[in-house]
């Protein structure tokens, strides 16, 4: 029993001492071996200052730079390390702020964290933050943090590349990477390559005294993480091409989008009226962006490129064309006669009858009209629900009436309707091809965006296929691509059929009789175009041209948009013309024709208008 006892003794003894030796492991490991248990006793001695990466520069295509950075100073605040007996009056003489201003911001920097750091005041001028930085240590809680802006080298482009703006609550609750007065891009690149151009940040730890004064770097920087600077991206806009866009379009309400065809890259996207990106940079952002906002006579934030629906008018002809050759319900050779249209669609004057190149040529709504007749009661189908879904087949493979899968995060889809759709306006079954008609010379339901018939021209360009356009060749320096702006969409239209199309195409423009675009004409370059002139119920028609140059191996497709303008040939086909040698040839050589569009002021007559109304 006595030993018992004893061994009872000497088990307890020993329990005691291994108990006291973990925790002397423990301590040691806490104290000496873990520097993260030393920094949380240290907190309140240190700063933990977060290093912001410079974003991503953006350049054109040439390698010319269009978005760069600039220097910016915030001044941060930790309320629970400020001075209760602060010198208010010298602090807000300091900062150039009232009392009132320092109030709200103390009591929203409260609000959001006692201890974690907040903004107190954004973006202070240079001056401001010299002076602060002398006087910094009469403030403890109070430090600068240095950031960057986005700087601008011409004042264009401002829908493509979007704009910067501070988070907000719901972006931060969604994105823990994101902190209150972090920045992050909105619209354009810089939204859609927001996460390449960000970077990623870096944090430095310094240690402060009581007047909040840096005393060094702690533990000699052993525990800052460096910065990352943003990837920089090269877009596929031509600069000088969508300056001289935006400046034909002065003036002007509509849209020019560019396309390379061989590859999807679009070389200029002009939205007018536009705005100088530079107006959302700095402290009055806010007050430019509800300023650009509120306006909504121009609306010069929207982006009629990419979310304006129009009805394309004779600019799809074309597409009809090719369907109806497809179809085998026409040839090339086939003739249709005009009498000033078709039944109750209206026609202008011009030889009759016509065969399908001179009928591209010479714009003949009754032609294309009995084309889309027959393509929806064509023998070959149950019904016309059926050969309008083989209608809506082909357009769909085109692109339209969904979003084409750019880079841009604002696309729209337009509008193609679907069989569905007019059996709930008409019964089902109880439609048929007269009902829509219209559409035969894209009226009626259609909608299409500016982007969407730029597209459709580079497919026809190719003869058959186009790639996804896009605004970015590469991201970084491994040059990198998304791998979808890569995929061939291929259309299942024969070749033959889109030369045939193409030739009616090449005489609207070279001048065969009748031709409706001989103003797009340039001197030894082959413009293949399309004039159009889209219905506008709320006042004058829109002028629509698409094109692409040269006819063979082209380096450009074109739509063009002029609202309020009338008929094709007389503003969207001038200007189309004008981009295609600019780019082409990088000079203009019809000068009259730039300055009478250069001098073509509709926006005074639209603003006019609409005050009488």
């Amino acid at each position: 029993m006595k030993d018992l006892f004893i061994n009872r003794k000497y088990i307890i003894m020993a329990l005691i001492v291994l108990a006291s030796l973990m925790l002397i492991i423990r301590l040691f490991i806490i104290q000496v071996v873990k520097d993260t248990y030393r920094l949380s006793a240290d907190n309140n001695v240190l700063r933990y200052v977060t290093q912001y990466p410079a974003r991503g520069l953006i350049y054109d295509r040439n390698g010319k730079l269009i978005v760069s950075n600039q220097a910016a100073y915030d001044i941060m605040v930790i309320p629970a390390q400020t001075d209760r007996m602060i010198d208010t009056a010298g602090f807000c003489s300091l900062l150039n702020i009232t009392n009132d201003v320092f109030n709200r911001q103390m009591k929203a920097s409260i609000n959001y964290s006692r201890r974690a750091p907040s903004v107190f005041l954004k973006q202070v001028s240079n001056e401001t933050y010299a002076r602060f930085q002398e006087k910094m240590f009469l403030y403890p809680g109070f430090y600068v943090q240095p950031r960057t802006l986005r700087k601008y080298t011409r004042p264009v482009a401002a829908h493509i590349l979007g704009y910067v703006s501070e988070v907000d609550e719901s972006i931060i609750r969604k994105n823990p990477y994101y902190k209150p007065g972090d920045y992050i891009g909105k619209s354009g690149i810089e939204e859609a390559y927001e996460n390449d151009l960000r970077g990623q940040k870096g944090v430095r730890i310094f240690m402060v005294d009581v007047f909040s004064r840096i005393k060094g770097s702690y533990a000699d920087g052993e525990m800052d993480t460096v910065a990352v600077q943003g990837s920089d991206i090269i877009s596929s806009i031509d600069l000088d091409l969508q300056e001289y866009g935006e400046l034909l379009m002065r003036n002007k309400r509509g849209s020019i989008v560019a396309i390379e065809p061989e590859t999807g890259e679009v070389l200029a996207l002009v939205s007018a009226p536009n705005y100088d990106p530079g107006l959302l940079v700095g402290r009055v952002r806010s007050e430019n962006f509800a300023r650009l906002q509120s306006d909504t006579a121009i609306l010069p934030l929207f982006n009629r490129a990419l979310m304006a629906s129009y009805p394309p008018g004779s600019t799809f002809k074309p597409v009809n064309g090719l369907i109806g050759l497809q179809e085998g319900v026409i040839s090339a050779d086939t003739k249709f006669g005009c009498n000033y249209g078709y039944l109750f669609v209206g026609c202008h004057g011009h030889a009759s009858p016509l065969d399908l190149i001179n009928a591209v040529a010479n714009s003949c709504n009754s032609y294309f009209c009995q084309t889309y007749r027959r393509v929806l009661e064509n023998n070959k189908y149950s019904n016309v629900t059926e050969a309008f879904s083989k209608w809506k087949e082909y357009l769909d493979q085109f692109g339209f009436g969904a979003r084409l899968g750019t880079d841009f995060v604002n696309e729209l889809t337009g509008f193609i309707p679907s069989p569905s759709y007019y059996d709930r306006y008409h019964g089902k079954n109880r439609w048929k091809a007269l009902t829509v008609i219209s559409m035969a010379i894209g009226q009626g339901e259609i909608g299409t965006t500016p982007l969407q018939m730029a597209n459709m021209t580079a497919a026809i360009a190719n003869r058959g296929y186009y790639y996804t356009p896009h605004i970015v060749k590469e991201v970084g320096r491994e040059g990198k691509l998304n791998p979808r702006f890569k995929t061939k969409h291929q259309i299942s239209i024969d070749s033959a059929n889109f030369e045939t199309i193409i030739s009616g195409m090449e005489g609207a423009v070279s001048g065969v009789p009748g031709a409706t675009a001989r103003v797009a004409a340039i001197k030894d370059i082959i413009v293949c175009g399309k004039t159009g002139t889209a219905q506008n119920p709320h006042g004058d028609d829109h002028s629509v041209f698409i094109a692409f140059a040269p006819k063979d191996n082209p380096k450009i497709a074109i739509a063009v948009y002029v609202e309020n303008a009338g008929f094709g040939s007389t503003s969207a086909a001038p200007v189309a013309s004008l981009m295609m040698e600019k780019y082409i040839r990088g000079s203009i050589s019809n000068k009259y024709l730039e300055q009478r569009i250069l001098d073509l002021n509709l926006e005074e007559k639209l603003i006019k208008s609409e005050t009488q109304h």
